[in-house]
């Protein structure tokens, strides 16, 4: 499966279906002070599982896939970096590494520690784990998941791998659409938990669905996380600043090909374009509903 992948889509240079491949720097190269704020590729997961739940089997890959595409992170001479190196890198204005890319996954499924560990851990890649800790089996378990998640036993032997342990709230709600109180109770909760399991409260959060405004990430900060990532499904750049860094939505449906693309972040405008558009539409959704309940609101006062 690793060399088909990788025969199908070299890494920095030959040609991909009949086409040249360019080198990492392509999106890099651009306006006056680019340069210096190079792209980063921040990939996002979710389960890993050969027979996911209907709910989760389109942001899914299989086992089989997954090694595939963590041999084309090493073949490409990537540099994986957890969200927390990289944030610390960007504040401290240090350089980052050759090929920098961070591998994250969202939510705690349990394929993460029984199928994507073993393949980290074989190519001695770093990663970076978004639990939903009102989902995870044991201690604080709310109910509600949409699949097979992980026990805490299983986190805090992903963090003894070297795995970062970070936080996506308690119960999964769309943050920028609860009340204050519900905000601080969903971060609150989360890092409680991570801290007492792991000890060690987690750093880095990541916002569920990717919504956020600028409530949600005030809250954030001052919850204690250092920093977050959204989704937005372009490259994350330093300009972005430590609570809006964009990740790519790695599917079921991501060939070699796209996948090469994303790690070079080339052509990602166009291979996004639908999932941007139904963004933007959904966006104004919120906001309508966001207005609607203020209104009410002021109404009853």
């Amino acid at each position: 499966m690793s060399g088909d992948l990788l025969s199908r889509c070299p890494p920095g240079g030959g040609t991909v279906g009949g086409r040249a491949a360019p080198g990492p720097a392509v999106e890099a190269a651009g306006p006056a002070g680019r340069a210096a704020d190079p792209p980063v590729p921040i990939l996002m997961y979710h389960a890993v599982s050969r027979s996911p739940a209907a709910a989760t089997r389109a942001l899914s890959v299989t086992p089989e896939a997954f090694a595939g595409q963590m041999a084309m992170v090493t073949a490409y001479g990537c540099t994986p970096l957890t969200t927390a190196q990289l944030a610390a890198r960007w504040r401290a204005g240090r350089p980052l590494p050759a090929r920098p890319v961070l591998i994250t996954f969202d939510d705690g499924y349990e394929g993460v520690h029984r199928h994507a560990l073993p393949v980290l851990a074989g190519l001695a890649l770093t990663a970076t784990v978004f639990v939903t800790t009102g989902w995870l089996r044991g201690p604080g378990a709310a109910g509600g998941a949409p699949d097979r998640m992980l026990g805490w036993g299983q986190v805090r032997e992903l963090a003894a791998a070297g795995v970062e342990i970070g936080g996506h709230s308690h119960t999964h709600p769309q943050l920028d659409q609860v009340s204050p109180a519900r905000l601080g109770v969903e971060l609150a909760r989360c890092r409680e938990l991570v801290g007492a399991e792991l000890g060690t409260p987690p750093a880095s959060f990541a916002y569920p669905y990717g919504y956020s405004d600028r409530r949600v990430r005030q809250a954030v900060r001052a919850a204690g996380y250092a920093q977050a990532l959204a989704v937005g499904n372009g490259p994350a750049r330093r300009v972005q600043g430590p609570y809006a860094l964009r990740r790519v939505t790695v599917r079921r449906s991501t060939g070699p090909e796209q996948f090469g693309r994303l790690l070079e972040c080339r052509a990602l405008t166009r291979a996004y374009a639908p999932d941007r558009a139904l963004t933007r539409g959904y966006a104004m959704v919120r906001r309508a509903r966001r207005a609607a309940r203020g209104k009410a609101l002021l109404s009853r006062d």
